[in-house]
């Protein structure tokens, strides 16, 4: 049995963010003929939930890199390593020195998330707390009363490209801390970062995914950095033309461009489903 693994944002999506009718319509036939598909992707599930809602995806789905995987049938996630308060406060503290604000992530025993957080310093980060869907939730929290005990899954934070880069090399320096990041819009001005565990990964993920299915194979695709680890377990990997330098050359292929449905196209020729 073969398990399709989707990257969202660069990958499966539009420049939209959406999943355009044409690839719609594969995963359906996809489903049809009971191949089974999932998502590996950096978002929350609060933001890939209104994108993923009627298409059949159904199987347990990685999100935050691997952090968390969310099982729709039961309606819980199992997590992997967390931070330990002595990484949380260096991140916090290297986000801070750099005048960018920590979103600080939490899985909660009801298996809900809060969010906590310093003071909003730009409007770039009120459209992150948007962008992230937790301003129609209650639980967003000033950082200072994030409880001692708390389960942190990850940080995030936007800002500037220098000031992100600054952060992305004090984490450097964590042994078991990695750190993503990416453009928030088009060109490189405003840039995106994600720290969590080392030991928790798209990979990973995969792997327990794998375990759980009792699945052999896995073909995946992606178009970022934070595929890497789910390119180096998947048996095929594939990489949009959009994809950066380095997933393109871990890549078993590179097709076509995820604005020209280049991973629905590939998919109806390489499972024979129909027309491309």
């Amino acid at each position: 049995m073969e398990l399709v693994v989707f990257d969202l944002d660069g990958t499966l999506l539009n420049r939209d963010s959406e999943i355009s009718a044409y690839t719609s319509e594969t995963l359906q036939l996809l489903s049809a003929q009971d191949i089974a598909y999932t998502v590996a992707t950096g978002r929350t599930l609060h933001g890939a939930r209104a994108i993923l809602d009627g298409h059949r995806f159904q199987l347990p789905q990685a999100y935050k890199n691997g952090v968390m995987i969310w099982h729709p049938d039961t309606r819980r996630y199992s997590s992997g390593a967390t931070l330990t308060p002595d990484e949380l406060h260096n991140v916090v503290s290297a986000c801070i020195r750099e005048r960018l604000t920590p979103f600080v992530f939490t899985l909660d025993d009801d298996q809900g998330s809060t969010v906590y957080h310093t003071p909003l310093l730009s409007e770039l980060e009120r459209e992150l707390i948007r962008a992230i869907s937790v301003e129609q939730h209650d639980r967003v929290r000033p950082l200072d009363e994030l409880p001692a005990d708390a389960t942190v899954t990850h940080v995030n934070a936007i800002g500037a490209s220098g000031a992100i880069n600054a952060v992305l090399h004090s984490v450097a320096e964590e042994p078991h801390l990695v750190a993503y990041s990416g453009a928030a819009f088009e060109g490189d001005q405003w840039r995106w970062l994600d720290v969590h565990h080392s030991d928790a990964s798209k990979g990973g993920a995969i792997e327990t995914m794998k375990a759980l299915l009792g699945i052999e194979r896995v073909i995946c695709f992606g178009d970022s950095d934070n595929d890497l680890s789910m390119f180096a377990t998947a048996d095929e990997s594939y990489a949009p033309a959009n994809a950066n330098d380095t997933i393109k050359s871990a890549a078993t292929a590179v097709i076509g461009h995820h604005d020209e449905e280049g991973i629905a196209r590939f998919l109806r020729q390489r499972f024979a489903l129909g027309a491309p």
